[in-house]
């Protein structure tokens, strides 16, 4: 369903009414209502004896339901599993439940309503092409001011827009393709989650560990010698001195394995990888922001020359 720059959509963005600084800890009721607008367009209704729609539905009630210890959502469960999740989505104050249901309801939008759009769309009254769905979603995301996109199954926190759409989507899609990269993505999408949570020691930790894979995972393609225990500093010295990153680029930079080295390893290792003493030790979020956009930069980085080195050499 296309989006309207309605009249006064436009007089806002003139007057300079358009928020431009991303809020994390509200969900603003108009927003819900859209969100709400997009799961009921994707999803539809049954036709006939079909119930596709409302064992859909169903599952993502019982599953919520299971996961908060509760046995109903809404006063409405005996009528409508549906009515039940977005009573409860439109008038819950707890913003990380709301987050819940919609990252919840779009990943069965993208993993299930998608991959059988064809005759989903026969059996239901489904109005939305999933693929459009998430991209409403993002889109409404962002004209509301709220940090959130939905990428590769999982909501992401977005700090920086220009970061997020020239660094960090690139990456997820790449992890996401190759699946010597998987368990590169998984702790990827961990530490986007513990940001989320506010877990930014734990957010660190799986910077490391997606680095330490990603490195790992391009050896193994290129059968490279290394030991499955080896530390990130090892692991970048056998990519570098394999001109994983050429020789003509590792003489221009030649700071760069000591950019490598110094980076993500060294924040882990000091903020995240000890016992923390009699002192509790602190991880600020901004430390942890930088951490995970240094991650992604670096995995970026170094699957494009992984690439290049794969197109070089056959």
């Amino acid at each position: 369903m296309p989006i309207f720059e309605l009249f006064s959509k436009r007089q806002k963005k003139l007057r300079g009414e358009m928020p431009d600084i991303y809020s994390y800890d509200e969900i603003p009721q108009p927003l819900r209502i859209q969100i709400i607008h997009i799961i009921k367009d994707t999803y539809g209704e049954d036709n006939y004896a079909t119930q596709s729609s409302s064992e859909i539905f169903k599952y993502i009630h019982k599953t919520l339901c299971k996961e908060y210890g509760v046995l109903t959502l809404g006063k409405h469960f005996a009528g409508s599993n549906a009515a039940a999740i977005l009573e409860y989505f439109l008038t819950n104050k707890d913003h990380e439940r709301c987050l819940d249901i919609i990252e919840l309801c779009f990943r069965v939008i993208e993993n299930y309503i998608k991959e059988n759009y064809y005759s989903y769309r026969q059996q239901t009254t489904s109005s939305q092409d999933p693929e459009d769905a998430i991209n409403e979603l993002n889109h409404r995301f962002k004209e509301a001011g709220v940090g959130y996109e939905f990428v590769s199954g999982e909501l992401i926190r977005i700090d920086s827009h220009f970061l997020h759409s020239e660094v960090v989507k690139p990456v997820l899609n790449l992890l996401k393709n190759n699946k010597m990269y998987k368990g590169s993505n998984d702790e990827f999408l961990k530490a986007h989650e513990h940001y989320r949570h506010k877990k930014y020691k734990e957010c660190l930790v799986e910077c490391l560990k997606s680095f330490e894979s990603l490195m790992k995972g391009i050896c193994t393609q290129h059968s490279w010698d290394y030991n499955k225990n080896d530390p990130a500093k090892k692991l970048i010295g056998v990519c570098l001195d394999k001109e994983l990153v050429p020789k003509y680029l590792q003489d221009q930079f030649h700071s760069f394995r000591a950019l490598l080295e110094s980076g993500i390893p060294t924040i882990r290792n000091k903020e995240g990888g000890h016992g923390q003493g009699v002192n509790i030790s602190n991880v600020p979020e901004h430390f942890a922001s930088y951490s995970l956009h240094l991650t992604a930069s670096n995995l970026l980085f170094l699957m494009q020359c992984s690439e290049k080195l794969k197109v070089s050499s056959g």
